[in-house]
């Protein structure tokens, strides 16, 4: 459901309650909780928007308007012109002169087909034209007596003649081809990430014999896409970035995108960008003010960072993959706060151990009890980071001057738990080596797969923590 985009109506249909019925308990409580609340414990997150292609179109009825030719069945070349068919349709005939009027009174009954001309010439009389009716609406090409009380007031002769209706591939929506070419019975939706020029699907195994179609039709159907790109394996390199192949359009992956007001260019191909995050890096630089710090152990590109520093923060940005540190360099330098970050090629335990623990030392040791400045560390590798946080044991030597400046961990993890707020804080207490309760919130940012969640858990980090205290 969270996949496709349903709407909350869904949850009152027998498929929701087919699902329910088929889930576990805390599961479908997660699903509830997307529309309808929160969980207990669990700050539930806005989901990102990302683009897909509908999963169903209008009423089955009158197929023929809604369907390609039968004959594209098995089409793994794209041919445009065999989706050519001729469809019968109802239609009024009317003086032109009172087209608008017509259209304006009978606008549930006329054709809505998005492409699709409602109103034509008349062969037979230049003066006259040919308003395309909604097969779906008369039964039988008869009206009811609802349109033949508007024709009469229009002194429209209430006669419905039959039209033939050419279809085009144009005509057709990307759905409703693929629909047409794969075999019955399988799924042919795919939602797709939009990368700037790129489209980036995840398609299925019965689904690659017809990637090229798959990604021309994608090209054809939605303007500004330019490439159309398949994930072939998971992200489990040690740069978070993976292989892809190109299915149709330019093979350039280097592109332009705008995330909350601010423009960054990547090498999709080379470095991880996941549009549907925006939301949660807004979500952080809004927790942060002028004059705070922040510590993006895995920067990439500079989604976190970057904001912060036109926030004026003070920013120490990191990224293993040298790659990601060189399109953060440019990307500083195209927002022009390449003067207000730090950046760093590093390991992200090195990055934790070296700059981050000298500058907290330094910071902390003066900072009063009356200032307001804030330190956080951002780290943002689900897979991996909450395995970094025993790092943050013993990190400083001394006593805390302040309490209010003990740094404040934003880290991202993914569970598979039935539980998975309590699942995350379990396993940062063991990292950490001290309980959190109490002290730690978790957030929800988004689905990743069917029983696997992506979380963000936030605490200050507990002084006997974080403090190494010298022995008596």
């Amino acid at each position: 459901l969270w996949r496709f985009g349903y709407s909350a109506r869904l949850l009152k249909t027998n498929h929701f309650r087919t699902v329910a019925s088929n889930t576990s308990f805390p599961a479908v409580w997660m699903l509830l909780a997307q529309y309808s609340g929160s969980i207990p414990g669990l700050c539930v997150g806005k989901k990102n928007r990302f683009f897909t292609m509908p999963e169903t179109v209008e009423d089955k009825a009158n197929l023929e308007l809604y369907s390609p030719h039968p004959d594209v069945r098995g089409m793994t070349l794209l041919n445009r012109e065999a989706f050519k068919r001729t469809v019968v349709v109802p239609v009024v005939k009317v003086k032109k002169e009172i087209v608008n009027a017509l259209l304006k009174s009978l606008k549930h009954t006329v054709l809505q087909r998005p492409g699709l001309k409602r109103v034509v010439e008349d062969p037979e009389d230049e003066d006259s034209r040919l308003v395309i009716l909604d097969p779906h609406k008369i039964s039988e090409f008869s009206l009811g007596q609802s349109e033949e009380e508007v024709l009469k007031q229009l002194n429209v002769p209430p006669e419905v003649s039959k039209y033939n209706l050419e279809l085009t591939y144009e005509n057709f929506k990307s759905e409703e081809i693929l629909r047409a070419v794969l075999p019955e019975g399988q799924e042919v939706t795919s939602g797709f990430s939009r990368v700037g020029h790129i489209a980036h699907l995840n398609l299925r195994d019965h689904q690659l014999p017809y990637r090229h179609l798959i990604g021309q039709v994608i090209i054809d159907k939605n303007p500004g896409i330019t490439c159309v790109v398949n994930k072939t394996n998971i992200i489990d390199s040690t740069y978070r970035n993976f292989q892809m192949e190109v299915l149709a359009g330019e093979s350039n992956l280097v592109t332009k995108v705008k995330e909350n007001n601010i423009a960054y260019e990547l090498d999709f191909s080379k470095v991880y960008w996941n549009p549907r995050l925006s939301t949660e890096h807004g979500r952080i630089v809004e927790l942060l003010k002028p004059g705070d710090v922040l510590f993006d152990v895995f920067a990439g590109i500079g989604p976190f960072a970057i904001p912060a520093a036109k926030k004026k923060c003070h920013v120490f940005a990191n990224d293993l993959n040298p790659e990601s540190y060189n399109w953060l360099l440019h990307n500083c330098k195209l927002n022009k706060v390449d003067n207000k970050i730090k950046a760093f090629n590093m390991d992200g335990r090195d990055f934790l151990l070296g700059p981050v623990r000298e500058e907290l030392s330094s910071k902390l040791r003066l900072l009063k009890e009356e200032q307001k400045t804030s330190f956080h560390i951002v780290m943002n590798l689900p897979a991996l980071a909450i395995e970094f946080l025993d790092v943050f044991r013993h990190l400083l030597a001394g006593e805390p001057s302040s309490s209010a400046g003990l740094p404040t961990v934003h880290c991202y993890g993914f569970s598979k738990h039935n539980d998975p707020a309590r699942d995350v804080q379990e396993r940062a207490e063991a990292s950490l080596g001290t309980s959190l309760e109490g002290r730690c919130s978790t957030y929800l940012v988004r689905n990743v797969a069917p029983n696997k969640e992506m979380l963000c858990i936030s605490f200050q980090i507990p002084a006997d923590v974080l403090y190494k205290r010298p022995c008596p």
